[in-house]
């Protein structure tokens, strides 16, 4: 049996996420957190009562630490927890960050579910599981390296702040989702105008555009 943990921070779609998985009859959730602070009290709960777990399902935009941030901390602790990400974003904005933070996998909210219960059955193997699409990226990225998008230079939270300034929030909306300060989220933002060269947010949210990180 495959025991999962859920990540997300809407419990609508840990139902959703819970009812598709549960559908297969060798996958079991025995945990669901809404943010970093519950996962993480989740999993020392886990380790007390000796249970294991062999797949973290985990959403990327979540208040305070991100999916991302997540995926770095277990990352540095050397956590042996096989992290699927499942997420609203498409596969061309944070699929490669994600694996190469250490995702076993990406999956987008939008997709069949029943690609979910394969992509958890692949990576409680110890596989990855990329999809047709972020394996022509990962070709793309390593055979045209010089045509790295400006984007692609940011880091993880300043491509986060550049989403949802694009998105039409403003910054004191991101600085509450992200329970951040006003001022460190103003940081981000003077970061990624600098790095993409833009002059301000009317400028930064057509790159967006044109560069498919948000819908027109």
């Amino acid at each position: 049996m495959i025991k999962v943990i859920l990540c997300d921070d809407h419990a609508l779609i840990r139902r959703g996420i819970r009812d598709t998985l549960a559908d297969a009859a060798d996958i079991e959730v025995i945990g669901e957190a809404g943010d970093y602070g519950e996962l993480r009290s989740l999993m020392r709960q886990l380790a007390g009562d000796g249970r294991d777990c062999d797949v973290l399902v985990l959403d990327i935009n979540m208040p305070g630490r991100s999916g991302l941030d997540v995926l770095h901390v277990l990352k540095d602790e050397g956590a042996a927890l096989r992290v699927l990400i499942v997420s609203m974003y498409p596969e061309d904005q944070y699929a490669i960050r994600a694996l190469k933070a250490g995702a076993f996998g990406y999956v987008n909210k939008g997709g069949d579910p029943q690609l979910l219960v394969q992509a958890v059955r692949t990576v409680a193997q110890g596989r990855k599981y990329v999809t047709p699409e972020i394996a022509q990226m990962l070709v793309e990225s390593l055979t045209a390296p010089t045509t790295e998008q400006a984007h692609h230079k940011l880091s993880d939270r300043e491509l986060q702040t550049l989403v949802m300034i694009a998105s039409g929030k403003r910054l004191s909306d991101i600085a509450e989702e992200l329970t951040l300060s006003p001022k460190t989220v103003s940081v981000y933002r003077a970061r990624v105008l600098e790095k993409l060269a833009l002059g301000n947010n009317s400028e930064l949210t057509v790159y967006a555009i044109r560069n498919g990180l948000v819908q027109g």
